[in-house]
């Protein structure tokens, strides 16, 4: 029994040593963690010549796993440490760091950071058009040029290259909107009258003439 009673006191005497170790380890670091400074910074990313905005930089936290990235306006903004060294990393700009003062007090920092664009020399490359001097001279020798310029211009205005032209090729960008503008303004100007008839509208005309040609108009016989 007293042997029992032995192992069960240094049991509880232990436990409370290493209660009391705990309790003293936790009373030394709590507060320190506690108290331990945090700072919000913030900051946008510029380019150097143009001072626009970069977006896409990786800023890290250097010896850390911890950081994030600029948007599209080059804003960025993540927590840190007083004395952390941020490292700002992009594919076509120059690495940068930036330190952080370790006597900062407040909690919000702001900051700009620009970069400088990296050039990278690329060694030349000459781009022949033919894989081979024998196939250059081989296409050369078969090359025509009988055609001056003025036979390529009747070819080009020959009456089946314009009729294919005319019948295949839509209207522009710029004839569209003229067109549309065109109405609004017809239907403004007449807003409340009766509209006029469009007898010297040439878009009407044209409709009017590849309406006939496509024999929207003809007389179709009902078959008996």
């Amino acid at each position: 029994m007293t042997n029992y009673w032995y192992i069960y006191e240094v049991k509880h005497l232990l436990s409370i040593f290493l209660i009391f170790c705990a309790a003293s380890t936790i009373h030394a670091q709590g507060p320190a963690e506690k108290n331990k400074p945090l700072i919000q910074f913030s900051g946008v990313v510029l380019d150097q010549d143009s001072l626009t905005p970069i977006p896409l930089v990786y800023i890290i936290v250097k010896g850390t796993s911890r950081g994030t990235n600029s948007d599209f306006s080059g804003f960025f903004s993540l927590v840190v440490n007083p004395g952390d060294e941020l490292e700002f990393h992009s594919m076509v700009y120059k690495n940068r760091s930036y330190k952080i003062a370790d006597t900062l007090k407040q909690k919000y920092y702001y900051a700009v950071q620009v970069l400088t664009k990296d050039t990278i020399d690329l060694p030349p490359i000459e781009v022949f058009p033919w894989p081979s001097k024998e196939d250059f001279k081989r296409a050369f020798l078969a090359l025509n040029l009988k055609d001056t310029d003025m036979d390529r211009a009747e070819k080009n205005l020959q009456r089946e290259a314009l009729t294919y032209l005319e019948r295949n090729q839509t209207a522009s960008a710029s004839e569209n909107y003229k067109y549309v503008m065109m109405a609004y303004y017809t239907k403004a100007y007449t807003r409340g009258q009766t509209p006029s008839i469009s007898l010297l509208n040439p878009f009407a005309w044209a409709q009017f003439i590849d309406a006939i040609k496509k024999g929207k108009y003809s007389n179709k016989k009902k078959k008996n």
